[in-house]
């Protein structure tokens, strides 16, 4: 453990994954409980289009990715204001839209874009500085937003109207946090991929869910558990030689099934009690 943790890219994976494993954890319990989990994947698969103009103008693919993916998470607030369309059906739509100008954009490169392959599925032990500098900026300072905000983000979050007559900006509010969770969306991209970066806002979260009593305990929880899932998704990949990205992901599914499986024989030794 001790020779792992001498390798620069290992010290940098491990920064990247503590950051990102509390900020998207902490978002996710807000995404499940609003039932955003297909914005947050829509997003993912969107901002192909913006990795891939960071690939064709030699620009930093991440960089562009996050003005994408902000400009795609504005345009779904806007139509599901200014249309009656349901919010799949948008999301739907832009995503594969996004997701179809990446190809045609991608297709205009030739050769083997290795950039390409680490937004597609991840690679966090693949993490440079440059896109440390990025990365953990920007996941401090949305930590510090929800920190601030966090009364109000709950509020909403539990019911629209109790928040607006408690006087919160609700309309704004709602602007920031799809804007904010955007943006996380796309720097959890450098550890999972498109393909696989909702499982780090959907797996901690629900795992919390079935042992809190209580929404700080949620929250509390759900970072605990995605903190947990992350470094020994990391470390088994190292020693087992294996994608970082799937490893996570499945750790993450073994630790909610050994939570659920707990929660099952404790209600049933509970039941046979009595």
């Amino acid at each position: 453990m001790v020779e792992m943790l001498r390798f620069p890219f290992m010290q940098r994976a491990i920064v990247a994954g503590v950051i990102l494993a509390a900020l998207l954890a902490w978002l996710g319990v807000f995404v499940i409980m609003r039932r955003m989990s297909f914005f947050s994947d829509g997003i993912a698969h969107a901002s192909l289009a913006g990795v891939a103009v960071g690939i064709l103008a030699s620009i930093h693919p991440l960089t562009t990715a996050i003005i994408f993916s902000i400009v795609f998470s504005l345009t779904i607030y806007v139509l599901e204001r200014k249309t009656n369309l349901s919010s799949d059906a948008i999301i739907g739509m832009l995503f594969t839209s996004g997701m179809a100008l990446g190809v045609v954009l991608i297709s205009l490169k030739s050769g083997y874009q290795p950039d390409l392959v680490s937004f597609l599925f991840g690679n966090i032990l693949a993490i440079r500085t440059p896109d440390l500098m990025i990365i953990a900026p920007l996941a401090v300072g949305i930590i510090v937003f929800l920190i601030c905000n966090h009364k109000s983000i709950t509020l909403m979050a539990l019911d629209v109207d109790t928040a607006y007559l408690a006087g919160v900006r609700v309309s704004l509010l709602q602007i920031a946090f799809y804007v904010i969770l955007a943006i996380s969306v796309v720097l959890g991209l450098k550890i999972l991929g498109i393909v696989l970066v909702s499982a780090l806002l959907i797996i901690p979260a629900s795992t919390a869910k079935l042992v809190s009593r209580s929404f700080k305990g949620l929250i509390i929880q759900s970072v605990s558990f995605s903190e947990a899932i992350v470094l020994l998704g990391i470390v088994l990949s190292y020693y087992l030689d294996s994608p970082t990205g799937p490893v996570i992901v499945l750790v993450g599914t073994a630790v909610f099934f050994l939570v659920f499986s707990y929660k099952q024989l404790v209600s049933l030794g509970r039941s046979q009690a009595q």
